[in-house]
């Protein structure tokens, strides 16, 4: 079977900051390929909706899927379905993807017909069963698949990580793919799933709070594989057993795999397990990103973060110590007044980390979702980026923008534009006499994309699609409800 598969275009967010390949993508093509499959990927961060059509027509795919990790992404999915139909209604089109997991049942009344199938979890072990059941009357028994007819046994976990390497090779212009300064940047898997159960996430239930972890010689061997110089290691919380990150260094030391690094990891796991982090500084671990969330203890205590102030702080002081070029994430919360963000500033100020900040936004598939809903004031997919406030705010609406991009702003100004430049002429010259432009963009992009105005203009716009609220409200389901793959199946 043709299978072409499609990765959405960027996010306001990543419009500024960084590029990444899409990794799951690439995996769910890997399988694809193993079961025989002749497979094509486009991927819409640096392709035109043009190109996407030029590609179907040209390959005339058996099938089409779409990944929807982003709720932000689903107008521009749904409409492209639609389309597909339109001009191919022999065409099988299918959905897959984080976010998609959540919203199976609604993706399809949006579909209104032009969605075929959307399958739950891990796309892995599930896609390929999916396309041997096309045109088969038992499609709706398929694991993970949720179709007009009926929906399918549980999604499976894939048990072994190993099992499936990324396929690069259907990623073209792979020299877009940047994060910062690492640019280019390809991507890479060590672990997969979160222990922790923090309210605003969906990465525990949707992994059913599993954990597994890639063996240390296909680490090594995938990474050795890799073209680039960079890469962004996507696990949800990096080394959180030393032990295995030990285990990859030693790997990649013996195949004297040198490369640059950038990583994401709680504070806490930082201190803990602060050997393995000076170890893999050696190896080339530059940048690292902290989800610090609050800078007080009740706001971590609302985010169930499962950390206090004062291991932030040590967080920090560690990684200074140890060298890294380290960015951090605030949760803004609608609930903050003026004085509230010039506190956010002068803090932030004080530091000389690198400070994000994102609106807290209760996705589906987090606990926030059941007991934050009945206040949203929107419904529009489109504004769930983590840009945009859909609960209301303290401040009238516009003002809130103002302050949030004044803050943005202030914070940018230490990193972007010409201060940055002056820190970083030399990578800058290097990456341009490269050809590589990603970054220097970068530091120029935030007043065009960061716009109060257009934010607040952003909520008026009209609205085609709404996401649904759940059905009770204000009240939490079992984990288990919670849940996309069983958690038992994980340690099965």
């Amino acid at each position: 079977m043709k299978l072409l598969l499609v990765h959405p275009s960027p996010l306001m967010y990543s419009e500024i900051y960084l590029r990444l390949e899409p990794l799951g993508v690439e995996r769910v093509a890997a399988s694809a390929l193993a079961a025989g499959h002749d497979v094509r990927m486009v991927d819409l961060q640096v392709f035109e909706h043009r190109d996407l059509w030029n590609q179907f027509e040209q390959f005339h795919p058996d099938a089409v899927g779409f990944s929807l990790n982003y709720l932000a992404n689903v107008p521009e999915v749904i409409d492209l379905a639609k389309a597909i139909k339109r001009s191919r209604p022999d065409c099988f089109v299918f959905v897959g993807g984080h976010s998609g997991s959540f919203i199976a049942d609604e993706l399809l009344e949006h579909g209104a017909g032009s969605i075929d199938c959307v399958m739950r979890g891990e796309g892995e072990l599930s896609t390929p069963m999916l396309l041997e059941a096309v045109g088969d009357r038992q499609l709706s028994k398929v694991p993970g698949a949720v179709t007009p007819a009926g929906s399918g046994p549980p999604p499976p976990l894939l048990p072994d990580l190993d099992r499936f390497r990324p396929a690069r090779h259907l990623a073209r212009q792979r020299h877009k793919y940047f994060i910062g300064v690492l640019d280019p940047c390809a991507s890479a898997e060590f672990t997969r799933g979160c222990p922790w159960d923090c309210s605003f996430c969906s990465a525990w239930t949707f992994y059913g709070r599993s954990y597994r972890q890639s063996s240390p010689e296909a680490v090594a061997e995938d990474l050795a594989s890799i073209q680039e110089p960079n890469v962004f290691i996507v696990d949800d919380v990096a080394f959180i057993h030393p032990e295995h990150g030990f285990a990859i260094g030693q790997a990649l030391e013996k195949r004297n795999v040198k490369k640059s690094y950038y990583l994401e990891t709680r504070t806490d796991v930082l201190c803990r397990n602060r050997e393995v982090f000076e170890y893999w500084r050696k190896l080339g671990l530059l940048y690292m990103f902290l989800g610090i969330e609050a800078i007080d203890e009740e706001g971590l205590k609302a985010h169930r973060k499962r950390s206090h102030v004062d291991v932030n702080l040590k967080a920090l002081e560690v990684a200074r110590e140890l060298g890294f070029t380290v960015a951090i994430n605030l949760i803004a919360d609608p609930s903050w007044d003026v004085r509230r963000f010039e506190i956010v500033r002068e803090w932030a100020l004080s530091i000389p980390e690198i400070v994000h900040l994102t609106v807290a936004t209760p996705y589906p598939g987090t606990e926030l979702w059941h007991t934050e809903s009945r206040r949203l004031t929107t419904l529009d997919y489109r504004l769930f980026d983590i840009q945009h406030a859909v609960l209301p705010t303290r401040l009238p609406l516009e003002n809130f923008y103002e302050e949030l991009v004044k803050t943005q702003g202030v914070l940018n100004r230490k990193h972007l534009g010409i201060a940055a430049l002056r820190q970083t002429a030399g990578i800058a010259a290097r990456l341009l006499a490269r050809g590589q432009t990603n970054f220097v963009r970068m530091l120029w992009k935030f007043n065009k994309v960061y716009n109060a105005q257009r934010q607040y203009q952003e909520h008026f716009k009209p609205v085609q699609y709404k996401l649904r609220p759940p059905k009770r409200i204000g009240t939490l389901p079992s984990r288990a409800e919670l849940y996309v793959h069983d958690p038992r199946a994980a340690n099965a």
